[in-house]
C-alpha cells in the first residue's frame, strides 16, 4: 500500500506534501473529509506496533479534556481516533510494509529517502 494520510488545512501537513513530491500512484487521503475507518486504523496499528504511536498528544483536545492527566490504553486511543482526526498524529506516510508517522524532521527526511531510493 501507498498511501498519505493529512489534513488539507494543516499548513504543515501541505508543506511535507510539497516537499515529499509523491509519486503518483499515492494515494492521498484528507481525514477531515474522508476519515479513518476502522480497518485502515488497524493496518496503521500493525505498522505502527501500536495505536499510541499514531496518537497525538498535542491535540487541542488532548488539552482540554484533560487527557494527559489521565492513564490511557490502547483502546483508548484506538477509540479517540477514531473519534475526531485530531487524535491521529499527522502526516502519515505508508510505503509497503514501512510507516513515517509525524513532522519531525528527522521522519520527514526519512520518508524522502525511502520514497526516492
Amino acid at each position: 500500500m501507498k498511501k498519505f494520510y493529512y489534513l488539507s488545512t494543516c499548513d504543515t501537513c501541505k508543506r511535507i506534501l510539497s516537499e515529499l513530491d509523491l509519486p503518483s500512484d499515492f494515494a492521498r487521503q484528507d481525514i477531515k473529509t474522508d476519515p479513518i475507518t476502522g480497518a485502515d486504523l488497524e493496518a496503521l496499528r500493525h505498522l505502527a506496533g501500536s495505536y499510541e504511536a499514531l496518537f497525538s498528544k498535542r491535540a487541542r483536545l488532548y488539552k482540554e479534556r484533560g487527557l494527559k492527566n489521565q492513564t490511557l490504553r490502547e483502546a483508548d486511543y484506538k477509540n479517540l481516533i477514531l473519534e475526531h482526526y485530531t487524535f491521529l498524529k499527522r502526516p502519515v506516510t505508508v510505503l509497503g510494509d514501512r510507516i513515517f508517522i509525524g513532522n519531525a524532521a528527522k521522519i520527514v527526511s526519512a520518508t524522502k529517502e525511502a520514497l526516492h531510493s
